[in-house]
């Protein structure tokens, strides 16, 4: 009888729950392969590509492709209308001086159309970034953040019972950023066993979201906060962030970049840094471990806060952006938001000279990572068309710490699985946190 109850229960469920067909990946793939398995090259070799049109893992016959081709972001072949008689065919480039060379490939197949990349480096470790520093790099930053901190935090917090559970509290807090009634608003995660523990700080990508906070990192061993930088509360419905983001805060990027003292980033940057102050003030932090980390923008954030802030412990900067800006006024591809690319004159004078350039150099990854000492690792792909791998890479190279480069090759500006759990994995080596 309990047998023939079981069977019944399962039968009634599977009348109740809706079933959704799953929708994963496209029937048709464009492969781009090259000749070298880790995708690297010696400047002055010449790297060997093979583009296949595969449906079902099968090549198609005949299929019809678009391709271009050369140091990315400058593409110095174009062709359309490519016949591939037997769903292949072989491409060969090279770089005389250290780079990235992609091939980027569109096919149209059934009047869809289906895009595939491979993107070579050649002598990567050699790349050097473009940047200036100013001479009053370090002035400046030093004296808005004693300006800032004339400001007390004023630090409140209210618990999310919702999102809290036995091994952790979850709180919505928020603290005066750089100047009264400017606030920093995020989402901290603590413990609920008493004690001292480490602490993680995750600055966010580009865009205007609400956020979880992390449970999932160390719930049980470690505090972590989460901020978001636009100054309001992060526990709103998406559609609040949609009209910040398509209105007052559209290309928020953009705003101040023709002066330094009102460039958007001194206001996120100092807010980075202000929530480590934050995390310090906090009784259950141990008063020694604070690392911090983000991806793309939280990259570029990740770098600035370890920079104005020797409290941070370790840094961890995935595919990191707003690195060496003044790149493309040499050809060469630049980091996002790609301020300057393909741009000859701003107000009406040479850009090299502008106000624009001048003011981009005070909020380039690069001279914050000049200033970077303690443990980094960082991880990006070299297909990445929103942060060139040439600035991320020679951004790399510019550090000088202890440093890890974890590179998977295939990857645009998004995650691999792997590429996530070694990412946490480093980071809960860095935090002392037991598996």
């Amino acid at each position: 009888m309990r047998k023939l109850s079981v069977l019944l229960l399962l039968a009634a469920l599977l009348t109740v729950l809706p079933t959704k067909a799953q929708i994963r990946g496209n029937h048709i793939n464009i492969m781009v392969t090259p000749d070298h398995q880790d995708w690297n090259y010696e400047v002055g070799q010449t790297a060997v590509f093979k583009v296949s049109v595969l449906r079902s893992s099968a090549l198609v016959d005949g299929a019809v492709v678009d391709f271009e081709a050369g140091p990315e972001m400058y593409p110095d072949v174009k062709k359309q209308q490519v016949i591939l008689k037997d769903g292949t065919m072989t491409w060969k480039g090279k770089m005389s001086k250290p780079g990235f060379y992609r091939l980027s490939v569109t096919a149209h197949v059934d009047g869809k159309e289906y895009k595939g990349a491979c993107t070579a480096a050649f002598s990567p470790e050699k790349l050097q970034p473009t940047t200036k520093e100013p001479k009053n790099f370090d002035a400046f930053w030093k004296k808005t953040l004693e300006e800032a901190r004339w400001t007390s935090l004023n630090a409140q917090r209210e618990l999310l019972h919702e999102r809290s559970n036995e091994d952790v509290n979850v709180y919505q807090v928020s603290f005066q950023n750089i100047r009264w009634g400017s606030r920093t608003y995020g989402i901290l995660s603590v413990p609920t066993k008493p004690g001292r523990y480490p602490a993680l700080l995750r600055v966010p990508g580009a865009g205007v979201r609400p956020y979880s906070g992390d449970t999932y990192t160390a719930p049980t061993q470690a505090i972590v906060l989460e901020i978001g930088i636009h100054g309001v509360d992060v526990t709103q419905p998406q559609r609040f962030y949609d009209d910040l983001m398509n209105g007052a805060l559209n290309c928020y990027w953009n705003f101040g970049l023709d002066n330094k003292d009102n460039n958007y980033y001194k206001r996120v940057i100092v807010g980075c840094v202000r929530s480590v102050d934050y995390i310090a003030s906090l009784p259950e932090w141990d008063g020694k471990t604070i690392g911090v980390t983000g991806a793309s923008q939280g990259g570029f954030l990740s770098y600035a806060t370890a920079a104005l802030d020797k409290r941070i412990t370790f840094v961890a900067a995935v595919h990191p952006a707003l690195c060496d800006h003044t790149a493309s006024l040499q050809g060469i591809a630049c980091g996002w938001p790609h301020y300057f690319y393909k741009k000859q004159e701003v107000r009406g004078e040479r850009i090299e000279n502008s106000k624009e350039v001048e003011t981009s150099r005070y909020y380039d990854g690069v001279n914050f990572v000049r200033r970077v000492h303690c443990p980094t690792w960082v991880s990006f792909g070299y297909n990445d068309d929103v942060v060139p791998p040439t600035t991320a890479y020679a951004t790399y190279n510019t550090l000088q710490c202890e440093k890890k480069l974890s590179v998977y090759q295939q990857t645009a500006h998004f995650w691999y699985q792997e590429q996530w759990d070694e990412w946490q994995d480093w980071m809960k080596e860095k935090l002392n946190i037991k598996k």
